[in-house]
């Protein structure tokens, strides 16, 4: 069953993201791979970035001053004193810290079959690229993409976290999908994706003497979508775990209310 969303289905930013992105980098390299033949080819590769979430509330009660935490009992066990015989006081409470992650990411490279030079690398951007020690990491790998002879496509279906960074300030858009041509720089081509629009049929670039080749990613999404079978995993009947706001969230009602009849 296809997803009742045009384009990018946003209930796939939530918990089921992960399962996504690599389905969809996978995809992406099945798509074009017929295309690249016999000159290149496209490699689903794996990374893993540092990720440590920052989105946590902390709230405070009215009555207290101190926010609400996951709290452990006290053991009952006394701690030790000194030979001194100083007063050692208990904690009045214990509680886990956020701890770095290492997670997963998948990119798509193209490169020559000759030289197995990476020609062009497709990036799906993910919640750890936004935020926190992966979007400086990530930030760092784009900045020595930028500045070598590759070709950047980045692709972010994420409405959550910094947009990668670029001298003019972006528009208001749910999605954004940049290609940075290596010779073109610092120009970079933006496709803005509304969340009631299909995604875009990209140009993907390759050595100068090359013609570009065409990236469907509404075809990959669907594919992916509907081969994984996502709409028995997200519950449409609950808000997104990235909740929609506003205008977008009384559009998404209406086509969820319309799609179930």
């Amino acid at each position: 069953m296809p997803s009742p969303f045009p384009g990018m289905d946003p209930y796939l930013e939530g918990q089921e993201w992960m399962s996504f992105h690599m389905q969809f980098s996978a995809e992406i390299a099945r798509q074009l791979a017929p295309k690249l033949r016999p000159r290149y080819v496209a490699l689903a590769m794996r990374r893993f970035v540092t990720d440590t979430p920052e989105d946590l509330a902390i709230t405070a009660k009215s009555d207290s001053m101190y926010p609400d935490v996951g709290v452990a009992e006290r053991s009952p066990v006394p701690l030790p004193v000194t030979e001194a015989s100083a007063a050692v006081l208990e904690p009045t409470l214990q509680a886990a810290t956020l701890m770095p992650e290492r997670v997963p990411q998948y990119a798509v490279e193209i490169r020559d079959v000759e030289e197995r030079r990476l020609v062009t690398l497709i990036e799906l951007l993910s919640p750890a690229n936004k935020r926190g020690e992966g979007y400086r990491e990530y930030v760092e790998k784009r900045t020595r993409i930028l500045l070598s002879t590759t070709h950047l496509l980045e692709i972010d279906l994420l409405r959550s976290g910094t947009r990668v960074p670029m001298r003019d300030e972006l528009p208001e858009s749910p999605y954004f999908i940049f290609l940075s041509r290596w010779q073109r720089r610092p120009i970079t081509d933006i496709w803005e994706v509304g969340i009631d629009q299909p995604l875009p049929t990209v140009p993907i670039p390759l050595l100068p003497e090359d013609k570009d080749v065409a990236l469907d990613l509404e075809l990959a999404f669907s594919t992916v979508y509907d081969s994984i079978g996502y709409d028995l995993l997200l519950d449409y009947t609950r808000p997104a775990d990235v909740p929609l706001k506003g205008k977008a969230a009384k559009w998404a009602a209406e086509l969820l209310a319309a799609s179930a009849k």
